[in-house]
């Protein structure tokens, strides 16, 4: 369970992944080995999965991004959200409720390599359909 130390941690390091344990303390006003106690047991206990980068919007603009809705055939749900996972093209793996099972946000370089992701999680064994719209623009 998350204190407010550690929700707070989690915050500043939401904002700026990369900001360093020093300034983490000083905004936090506990020690540098606090901070770094803390992160080394969010990490071990899988509260915090992992650091990213945000992109600047232009980085972005050429990507192909969409959201892919998938029903699928009877008890199948953890192999299909196993097999999901193991496409670089999938971002995010999300249940949901009503027509569809599961939503899969995808982010590719190009139409082309769009267009083979979605053969190949088509192909996935216990996906009995899918419905993919291409994201246009983030406003």
């Amino acid at each position: 369970m998350l204190d407010d130390l550690d929700r707070r941690l989690v915050a500043l390091l939401r904002a700026d992944s990369r900001r360093p344990a020093a300034a983490l303390a000083q905004a936090l006003k506990v020690s540098r080995g606090t901070v770094q106690n803390r992160i080394e047991r969010l990490l071990v206990r899988g509260d915090i999965r992992g650091f990213t980068i945000a992109t600047a919007p232009e980085m972005e603009a050429n990507r192909v991004r969409a959201v892919m809705t998938i029903a699928i055939e009877g008890e199948r749900s953890a192999a299909v959200v196993r097999a999901l996972k193991g496409f670089p093209q999938v971002a995010r793996v999300h249940t949901t409720n009503g027509r569809w099972d599961l939503v899969a946000d995808l982010d590719v370089e190009t139409l082309a390599a769009f267009s083979g992701a979605l053969d190949d999680i088509r192909r996935i064994e216990g996906i009995a359909s899918t419905e993919t719209s291409i994201l246009l623009a983030t406003l």
